[in-house]
């Protein structure tokens, strides 16, 4: 299953229209700065081998949101978010979208090309 790669300013509007911002980065990443209203659910930890698999995120993405909630995954750049964005598809959530660029900016997944990140797109922020 595939889903969707949408721009910062597409996931700001897809947030208006009820999707929650599903922010994949670290804890610490998040408390820097993140999209004003995003839920903080690490893909990837820090572990004693560096950054690693959070073999609880699927179990802690269940617990906040079922199957028919409206995801926009970000991340940093759209890496690890699009990661997230593979196993919440195979996990069967259905209305899940990449953020492209995510929160930093960073490479197109389709064209390579860079993308504006939410910040310096001047979106909302906490």
């Amino acid at each position: 299953m595939t889903y969707p790669n949408i721009k910062p300013r597409e996931a700001y509007q897809k947030m208006q229209e009820g999707f929650t911002y599903l922010d994949v980065r670290t804890t610490e990443e998040f408390k820097k700065g993140h999209p004003k209203g995003a839920v903080n659910i690490p893909v990837f930890i820090v572990g004693p081998a560096g950054r690693e698999l959070n073999p609880n995120f699927l179990e802690i993405v269940k617990e906040q949101f079922d199957k028919n909630s409206k995801l926009v995954v970000g991340c940093q750049s759209g890496g690890r978010s699009a990661k997230a964005c593979e196993f919440l598809t195979e996990e069967g959530y259905l209305q899940v979208m990449n953020c492209k660029g995510s929160f930093g900016g960073g490479p197109d997944p389709e064209t390579g090309e860079m993308v504006k990140g939410w910040k310096e797109e001047g979106l909302p922020c906490e």
